[in-house]
């Protein structure tokens, strides 16, 4: 199992500071959803941690098959290298490319090249809908197949860690669900450590071993479980509406 850190992470654009000394963890094999509204510095955590964005302080520690990894200052083609992904938000496909070759495309880092047939047979399995849409290209399909692809391109990099970015933007709420619902079949089936950034509350905890809540770029509340997370009183104050 792999493991993520941030600790005192401070980062952000320029002279505005966005996010300032968080600290939070993914244990080995956990699902931990990173809630908050738009604007609180979800991703900007995320673009740290895949070194597509250089922090101003602090750690982002990752442990991959026992080996600790100091993350900040890394190169993102390093990062991917290591096995650590982010399914972007807004899915990020090349649209003039087709489904098996958006695929493909994922099995960048050399351990994932030599697997790349088993991945493409499990990307087709998981998502039936992929392989009887092989030859189309990707900016063609639905918002909800789109999101489909951006999963199994992150797959095909044989991943320890999957960071996922707003998996709900975009999707009427009957995709989002079932959007949800695969991330959780996919992190257990291959044993991932998953660090999901969501604004939906309430299907994002549908599958959440715990949490965290970011406002202004701070962490105000750690919820060592999805019953912890439901039951606080800012959470069903100012995001659930009750």
């Amino acid at each position: 199992m792999s493991s993520l850190v941030l600790s005192d992470l401070s980062a952000g654009y320029g002279r505005v500071r966005v996010i300032e000394g968080l600290s939070m963890e993914a244990k080995g094999g956990e699902t931990v959803a990173l809630l908050g509204t738009n604007g609180n510095g979800k991703s900007t955590v995320m673009r740290c941690i895949m070194g597509l964005l250089t922090p101003s302080a602090g750690s982002i520690k990752a442990v991959i098959d026992g080996t600790a990894y100091e993350l900040a200052g890394m190169s993102t083609e390093d990062i991917v290298s290591l096995g650590i992904v982010m399914v972007p938000e807004g899915r990020r496909l090349f649209p003039r490319l087709t489904v098996q070759e958006n695929l493909t495309l994922g099995a960048s880092r050399r351990l994932a090249r030599k697997v790349l047939s088993r991945n493409m047979e499990f990307c087709f399995e998981a998502f039936p809908r992929l392989k009887e849409r092989r030859s189309q290209l990707a900016g063609s399909m639905s918002g909800g197949e789109q999101q489909m692809l951006a999963l199994g391109r992150a797959l095909m990099t044989e991943p320890r860690i999957l960071l996922v970015d707003e998996p709900s933007v975009g999707l009427a709420p009957l995709l989002v669900k079932r959007t949800i619902e695969k991330i959780k079949e996919l992190k257990d089936e291959r044993q991932l450590t998953v660090l999901m950034a969501e604004q939906n509350f309430h299907q994002a905890l549908t599958i959440a071993d715990r949490g965290y809540v970011i406002v202004h770029g701070q962490i105000v509340f750690a919820g060592n479980s999805a019953e912890e997370l439901n039951n606080n009183e800012l959470i069903q104050k100012f995001y659930m509406g009750l």
